[in-house]
């Protein structure tokens, strides 16, 4: 009886516009229809930035947040790599909404931002990638998302399929790569073409570390960082990224990346 009045006394504060009942409530009907579903805390400020929210949604839409908690990860990570030197690139980049906010934030930093990205969707998925993606899927015409980009003219187009078109900045120094390209061993090849490639203090974020519906991304980050000296740091937003430490060569000084010459990873 008790849990029974607990209950109408928030439909009731619900009902009045009482907005932790209305999260309340909501966490209470999504544990009974989904139970593996798990709520964060209530009143996170992320989700009040309002500027934030309508440029997201001004590529994402309005009926569409499931990204939103990790547009706003990269947009954060960004301002550190503001301060470091390098441009910055992108693998994967669907509609250009991560682009967006890494352009917003580099602008008039003398960085140019890299895109690169088949603009036919995904390749053909291996074994390794289970059974999500199909050959096609995430294709956006280039022609969008040049429009969505076109207040930039730092923005560097590269199409093709990974790592084909690599090759075309393979002499410059990175701050801040977003992978996103859901497969395995196109994240494979684009961590082990830019890791070697970021300056000391680069961040290197993948969006695909942590889903089960991109199992190979995250096989390949680690298996690729086993043996280097940072961590993948995995979060609950279901993101994974390193921070490029220098070096420290037994018995010499610490060596910064970019003191580090070029070449391309095994």
């Amino acid at each position: 009886m008790t849990r029974a009045i607990t209950a109408l006394r928030m439909v009731v504060r619900a009902l009045r516009g009482d907005d932790s009942a209305r999260y309340f409530l909501a966490e209470k009907l999504t544990h009974a229809i989904y139970p593996a579903y798990v709520f964060s805390e209530y009143g996170r400020e992320f989700l009040r930035d309002t500027s934030f929210k309508a440029r997201y949604e001004s590529l994402e839409g309005t009926s569409n947040y499931r990204s939103l908690d990790r547009k706003y990860v990269l947009d954060q990570l960004v301002q550190l790599a503001c301060l470091v030197d390098g441009d910055t690139a992108e693998c994967g980049v669907l509609r250009g909404t991560s682009s967006l906010f890494l352009c917003e934030r580099i602008a008039n930093s003398g960085k140019e931002h890299h895109v690169f990205d088949s603009f036919e969707g995904l390749s053909e998925p291996t074994a390794g990638d289970g059974s999500y993606w199909t050959k096609g899927d995430l294709a956006v015409d280039e022609a969008a998302v040049r429009a969505n980009l076109a207040a930039f003219d730092f923005v560097r187009y590269h199409r093709g399929w990974i790592p084909e078109r690599f090759e075309d900045v393979a002499d410059r120094r990175f701050s801040f790569v977003h992978v996103d390209v859901d497969l395995e061993q196109p994240t494979l090849d684009s961590i082990a073409f830019f890791y070697p490639r970021l300056s000391s203090g680069g961040i290197l974020l993948c969006d695909d570390y942590g889903f089960s519906t991109c199992p190979g991304a995250k096989r390949a980050m680690d298996e690729f960082m086993a043996d280097k000296p940072e961590s993948v740091v995995h979060l609950p937003t279901g993101q994974g990224f390193v921070i490029r430490a220098s070096t420290v060569p037994s018995g010499g000084r610490a060596v910064a990346a970019h003191e580090q010459p070029l070449r391309s990873q095994p």
